[in-house]
């Protein structure tokens, strides 16, 4: 029986004029197309009319952390840091998801410079304070947490303006994300004293921050979000790139047919050739017949999968009255801080040139200069980890090597605000106040400062002591 196949209707419809083709494919098949768009618009206006909603009632706080005096410990406590603050990550159902519009709550770890004071902070949502104070005295026992107000608050919220000039820029990571940069591990040596094993590489950006004159202010943000543990998925596909490995090729019909007919099969390959692919398969490769580049790749992809990581960003902004400003100084110093993490085998930052930096080039520059201005103020004021670019995965050591209270011994920085230092307890060998009531009356008789003068200040004196602090200090 012949099965004959009428094509009359496909060559009527090719047939027709351009314009009419176009109208006729339209209503018959063409408006599922656009249906299925707007589909897709009206659920993404909708997932974010209703996250934006409950994020309108959010809290958050903004916590000062005085670094504490002679701090010796290495950017390590800081990734422990990090470690624990995996235990704010949740998981969310479908009903909560696009329902109430729960997601992700993110933190931001900052170095500021105010006029050359350098000040470490946190801004965390308020349901996870006891979760970053514990975090910070776990790690850094004599260490002093305290509220503060938002500093950003203290500058002109619009820009241009008369009086200030503002620089932005966020920093992306050059390569995929499932590659390194470089940690603070790499920054450790055995030359010298012991004290100066651990080269910090904290030391460029305080040496940065504390030569801030007095309107100047520089601020730097590392948004950090924490994710799940599907990101390693990633890194298995860039690990298979390297080592040309092809994933699991489905059988089709003709395979299954060719499986099927046994020896037969040869002669039908003679016919119809490779029936996997028209291609050849380069043949993968193992450890061995790697170059030392793609090994130390490869090497380095399966030790930061092995790490937990958190979905991040980095945002910097400079902000100075317009007879101070001096770009060159701040903009190349951060980004020579931001390159001494460059593995230029694996992965470094750059500043995002195109997208996020306020500076632009060819057509409409000063309208086009003025939203780059103002949309990086506003993303960072706002903390927001969706303005900008997308953010990238961060291990905890890479965190750590990015954000760390410095080590004192090599990081000389008076300005930074430091914590008192321990008190020591009372000694054992003093006497009780029971003991003390049986001394002798005489014992207290003996002047024991002889010779030494006491000045008394009066209250005018004190008060110019106080006069000559700055006006402009975050309330610690």
């Amino acid at each position: 029986m012949d099965i004959v196949i009428n094509t009359t209707r496909i060559e009527q419809f090719l047939s027709l004029p351009a314009g009419e083709l176009f109208w006729v494919f339209f209503i018959n098949f063409g408006w599922i197309i656009v249906a299925i768009f707007f589909l897709i618009g009206v659920r993404d206006m909708y997932a974010l009319w209703v996250s934006t909603k409950w994020a309108g009632t959010h809290k958050f706080v903004l916590l000062a952390i005085d670094v504490p005096k002679g701090n010796e410990q290495s950017p390590k406590a800081v990734e422990n840091m990090f470690t624990y603050l995996g235990g704010a990550h949740g998981t969310f159902n479908f009903f909560e998801r696009w329902f109430e519009g729960k997601f992700q709550k993110g933190f931001s770890y900052e170095i500021i410079s105010l006029e050359g004071y350098t000040q470490f902070l946190i801004r965390s949502p308020l349901e996870f304070r006891n979760l970053i104070e514990s975090s910070i005295y776990s790690q850094y026992p004599d260490a002093e947490i305290t509220e503060v107000d938002d500093y950003t608050e203290a500058v002109p919220q619009k820009y241009p303006d008369e009086e200030y000039e503002i620089w932005g820029s966020e920093f992306v990571q050059a390569a995929n994300q499932a590659y390194p940069i470089k940690t603070y591990k790499e920054f450790e040596h055995i030359l010298g004293p012991s004290e100066t094993h651990f080269r910090d590489p904290m030391a460029a950006l305080m040496d940065l921050c504390g030569s801030l004159r007095q309107g100047e202010q520089f601020w730097m943000q590392v948004l950090v979000v924490p994710t799940g543990f599907d990101w390693p998925k990633e890194s298995e596909k860039e690990v298979d790139k390297l080592l040309n490995r092809k994933g699991k090729v489905r059988k089709g019909s003709s395979t299954k047919i060719v499986e099927a007919m046994g020896n037969a099969s040869e002669a039908v390959y003679s016919i119809w050739g490779d029936i996997e692919g028209g291609e050849s398969e380069e043949k993968s490769k193992s450890m061995i017949e790697l170059t030392p580049k793609e090994k130390k790749q490869v090497e380095a992809i399966h030790d930061k999968a092995s790490k937990l990581g958190f979905q991040a960003k980095v945002r910097v902004v400079y902000i100075a009255k317009k007879e101070l400003l001096n770009k060159a100084k701040v903009v190349s110093g951060i980004v020579g801080y931001m390159k001494q993490f460059m593995a230029l085998d694996l992965n470094n930052f750059k500043p995002d040139l195109s997208y996020t930096m306020t500076s632009v080039d060819y057509f409409f520059k000063k309208r086009r200069l003025r939203i780059k201005k103002q949309r990086v103020f506003d993303a960072y004021i706002k903390r927001s980890t969706t303005r900008g670019r997308r953010t990238g995965l961060l291990t905890i050591d890479e965190l750590a090597t990015i954000w760390h209270f410095p080590v004192e011994a090599v990081v000389p920085s008076p300005l930074i605000q430091k914590a008192p230092g321990r008190k020591a307890d009372a000694p054992s060998s003093l006497p009780l106040a029971e003991e003390a009531a049986e001394l002798p009356p005489d014992i207290f008789d003996n002047n024991i400062f002889q010779g030494t003068e006491v000045k008394e200040e009066t209250l005018e004196e004190l008060d110019e002591k106080d006069n000559n602090i700055p006006d402009n200090l975050p309330i610690v």
